[in-house]
């Protein structure tokens, strides 16, 4: 059984721990994937298992995605436990027709004869001045596809609290890093339970409007709260989703009926991603409550750019302050003249 320890952890070592106390725990779980057993992952996420728990439990796999997600399939209907990984966001693609054909509808096709209790963990996002297929934000694919869960952790405590529940779940999770996110630091006592699936976090109270955030994009979400109240006196709340799917409409519904005003911050794409469904079920549910459009803070519609033009892609603390400013909520402008914010 795991033990008990505190102190200052990063969120790869949440990690690490969250896998390493699963593995001790039940003798079904495997760890695999490129590069995750002796050399223990690029981010070294799978540092020393395969030295504590053996190459039987913990091992290096062919460079092929289909491949790893196609033997988690054979292995989960045998009753195992995998948890594969997938290195990097944009090298999963090639799994993509084994996740979307097979492990998201696998129960649903059998009538709950056979489960698929398998968890892909996907660094994902920006922020580390990757190069293209090393940074990506994939996460509206997994969103799209009915079967799975999709779970994204903001901190440490999550990071080890969610991948806990993900491996335990009899469904399949795709459970994404941002990869910006492994080194941030928490005060923390291991083993750590927070919220199950499907409940959001209210990170910072507020009254005058509602940030709605999640995995990369929280800490700036913080960031231009704490910024914004500073410099300007606005009260802003701001809600980390935790779990895409489940989604808490619940949260953030109370959340914006209570500020009447939302802005959607992710790193993806703008055009037909996540933020654009957050911002519609905002919109249904809390329309009579709006005193002023919901507002979207996202990537580019553009391919993953250059290191070095990293910064202009990826949302930051300027232009959510910017849409903040923009539903002026001193004067309240002719809302058919707002853009919505990319």
């Amino acid at each position: 059984m795991s033990t008990q320890s505190s102190g200052t952890v990063t969120m790869a070592q949440a990690l690490n721990r969250a896998l390493r106390d699963a593995l001790t725990e039940d003798e079904d779980v495997l760890v695999f994937g490129e590069d995750v057993g002796q050399l223990g992952g690029v981010f070294r996420i799978t540092d020393g298992l395969t030295a504590d728990f053996g190459e039987e439990r913990c091992f290096d796999t062919p460079l092929a995605e289909a491949g790893i997600a196609g033997f988690a399939v054979g292995l989960a209907m045998q009753g195992f436990r995998p948890v594969i990984e997938m290195q990097f966001d944009a090298f999963g693609y090639p799994a993509f027709e084994q996740v979307v054909s097979h492990i998201a509808k696998m129960r649903n096709r059998t009538r709950s004869m056979l489960t698929m209790p398998i968890v892909i963990r996907i660094p994902y996002a920006g922020g580390i001045g990757g190069v293209e297929h090393h940074c990506d934000s994939s996460e509206g694919y997994y969103a799209h596809t009915p079967g799975l869960h999709v779970v994204t952790p903001s901190t440490p405590a999550d990071a080890y609290s969610l991948l806990r529940e993900a491996i335990s779940s009899p469904d399949p999770v795709v459970f994404m890093e941002p990869k910006a996110l492994y080194w941030s630091k928490a005060e923390l006592e291991l083993p750590a339970r927070t919220e199950p699936f499907g409940r959001a976090a209210v990170r910072r109270e507020g009254s005058d409007v509602t940030l709605v955030a999640y995995g990369p994009q929280v800490p700036n979400a913080l960031k231009a709260a704490e910024v914004a109240a500073e410099e300007e006196g606005w009260s802003v709340e701001v809600i980390d989703l935790r779990t895409l799917v489940p989604f808490d409409d619940e949260t953030v519904a109370a959340s914006v009926r209570k500020t009447g005003r939302c802005v959607v911050v992710s790193e993806a794409a703008g055009f037909g991603g996540v933020g654009g469904e957050i911002a519609a079920r905002v919109s249904e549910r809390c329309f009579h409550s709006l005193a002023a459009p919901v507002l979207r803070v996202s990537g580019l519609d553009i391919p993953y750019p250059p290191p070095m033009l990293e910064h202009t892609h990826l949302p930051g603390v300027d232009r959510i302050l910017d849409a903040m400013a923009r539903l002026q909520w001193d004067d309240q402008p002719d809302v058919a003249h707002l853009e919505v914010s990319r």
